[in-house]
């Protein structure tokens, strides 16, 4: 059975094909999901992840532009935006504890972005998470 973090990875995936001008991403998700072994809870968690994230694409990505400091979102890599476009959406969308996102969201970074990017993700996800936290 997938996990949770397997999920996320799928949907990062998934957000960099849409990134990148796939635009039926959401048709062949469930399809991707399932060769990846991702499937029942794990699989209705990630097409909510992706859904979401692509429901509030543009809102996102300028939610997290207000917290780059010293940088562009468009600058940034694609995979990097993924990451950070869907951490965003689950700090400020899902009842998961923020700490669990940033966590899970530098393990993606380490794996997909390029060297700088854990301490971006962390610096940028963890301001949104503060910012967040002083509006409740």
């Amino acid at each position: 059975m997938a996990t949770r973090t397997q999920a996320r990875e799928a949907v990062v995936g998934l957000l960099y094909a849409y990134m990148c001008g796939n635009g039926a991403v959401l048709e062949s998700a469930p399809t991707m999901l399932t060769a990846r072994k991702i499937k029942n809870k794990q699989q209705d968690f990630a097409l909510g992840l992706l859904r979401g994230v692509i429901e509030r694409f543009d809102s996102l990505g300028e939610e997290l532009e207000q917290h780059l400091k010293e940088w562009e979102f468009e600058r940034l890599g694609q995979m990097e935006k993924s990451i950070l476009r869907l951490g965003a959406y689950e700090i400020l969308y899902t009842q998961t504890d923020s700490p669990i996102i940033i966590n899970e969201a530098i393990e993606l970074a380490k794996m997909y972005g390029d060297d700088n990017a854990p301490r971006l993700i962390n610096g940028v996800l963890d301001a949104l998470s503060r910012a967040q936290k002083q509006e409740t």
